[in-house]
């Protein structure tokens, strides 16, 4: 079992790449989260991994963080999502945000999400509810960074009684579209403006 890609990263696409170990070139898939990740071809880099195997193929995914690789190997233990259904959700979503709506039993955030009608995400919520703590995404997209004004703002939210996840999403969104924000007040003032939506 391939557990970890260490190589030069030959090419890249939105949700493909190429990643040179040794002289042998690997294909993998990877998310739109994980891509957005990635530095540019030509540097080194290393990815969690997991291999599916198939009659006519192997199927190589990468993931940046364990948590993201926990979160798509509990999302293809689900009836009715494969592997490119997962990809496609965590390319909609980080693991963070998924863990948020099953937590909140968020059947219609999850029914949003590529390639998920009703009963997939009635699944879901039954199957991923007792896992998810198991999974440590706590570890989140912001918490991962050492960027103190995140942090701060996040802290800031939490105090206010804001639930973590939607917090995060908050401030997420805030940088988005303002990616120049510098100033601890005014990131709190416009992520309460995301959090109150609660979205």
């Amino acid at each position: 079992m391939i557990a970890l890609i260490n190589g030069k990263l030959l090419e890249k696409k939105p949700t493909e790449i190429i990643v040179d170990c040794n002289g042998v070139g690997y294909s993998l898939f990877v998310s739109l989260l994980t891509s957005s990740k990635l530095p540019e071809v030509g540097s080194q880099i290393k990815l969690r991994t997991v291999l599916i195997p198939r009659e006519d193929q192997f199927l190589l995914f990468g993931f940046w963080d364990e948590s993201e690789k926990e979160m798509f190997k509990e999302l293809i233990n689900i009836a009715g999502i494969g592997p490119k259904t997962a990809i496609g959700i965590l390319s909609a979503v980080s693991p963070s945000e998924l863990a948020s709506y099953v937590e909140s039993e968020n059947l219609k955030a999850l029914q949003k999400l590529p390639g998920i009608g009703k009963k997939s995400a009635e699944r879901m919520l039954v199957e991923l509810k007792d896992r998810i703590l198991k999974l440590n995404i706590q570890q989140s997209d912001l918490q991962s960074t050492d960027n103190q004004l995140k942090d701060e703002a996040l802290a800031a939210l939490c105090a206010l009684g804001y639930n973590r996840f939607i917090a995060e999403k908050a401030i997420k969104k805030v940088f988005q579209e303002n990616s120049n924000i510098n100033d601890i007040e005014t990131l709190i003032k416009l992520s309460l403006h995301f959090a109150m939506d609660g979205k």
